[in-house]
């Protein structure tokens, strides 16, 4: 019997957004999406969320539980809102890496923070969350906000982040999800297949990447699913918290 998840050529496909693509292009597809966006990233973040953006990130730091001294790695850092954060708390004899597998996101990271005068704790690394350069258990807290519903094999993703964390070390994954009531679910529809792609045509004059913005969110992995992923993975007193009706979810999980 064929393997439905095989293409003529016998590649393995995955998803991105609503399309089937072979697995070894999705990254390339993804980078192309983020290489566009990149330059507005942070105003479209804002008319996005209506500036609720924040308080999810700052729930983030909250349950971090981060102090001085300690090492974060921020994976999918992009423009650098948490590691800004993280690199306040971490105080001098701490640090902070903001990973980044695109090369566009990193540099307008990069020019961010130090032009605010972040940076005397912070190093730069551009990374794939499935293969992490980074040694094993090393961080204290690794993080990843709205990045991994962009990663193609998201298990290998996260036993990745397991590895590199020191025992104890805590795992936050800050990601869309699923709506908890059909009501939103049917609101929120509307509008990420009507005006978010607008808006991305009228903010960065490209309103299919956030077409694909939109519909990788939908083939992202609901609350449950995620959580059972990361338990499979080996991560111990795995939660997570709904935000804004579950639109949005914030799992943490201990490694043991």
């Amino acid at each position: 019997m064929n393997d439905p998840r095989k293409g003529s050529d016998a590649e393995p496909t995955t998803h991105f957004g609503y399309q089937s693509v072979p697995e070894s292009q999705k990254a390339d597809k993804v980078a192309e999406v983020f290489h566009s966006v990149a330059a507005k990233y942070d105003l479209m973040n804002d008319l996005m969320s209506a500036g609720v953006h924040r308080l999810w990130k700052r729930f983030t730091i909250e349950l971090s539980g981060v102090r001085t001294g300690n090492r974060v790695l921020d994976i999918a850092g992009g423009t650098g809102d948490l590691t800004r954060q993280f690199s306040r708390l971490v105080g001098p004899t701490g640090e902070v890496v903001l990973a980044d597998i695109n090369a566009s996101m990193l540099k307008v990271g990069r020019d961010k923070l130090l032009d605010s005068g972040v940076a005397n704790n912070v190093q730069f690394v551009q990374a794939d969350a499935e293969k992490l350069p980074f040694p094993d258990n090393h961080f204290d807290c690794v993080t990843i906000a709205f990045g991994l519903r962009n990663v193609t094999h998201k298990d290998q993703a996260i036993r990745s982040m397991l590895r590199v964390l020191k025992p104890g070390g805590r795992l936050l994954i800050l990601e869309f999800s699923k709506p908890t009531s059909n009501l939103l679910s049917k609101a929120y529809d509307a509008y990420s297949f009507s005006l978010l792609p607008l808006m991305g045509k009228l903010i960065t004059n490209d309103s299919e990447s956030y077409r694909y913005l939109a519909e990788s969110i939908r083939m992202h992995p609901d609350q449950e699913t995620l959580k059972a992923m990361m338990v499979e993975a080996g991560f111990e007193r795995a939660t997570y918290h709904n935000m804004t009706g579950g639109i949005v979810a914030l799992h943490r999980g201990i490694k043991p």
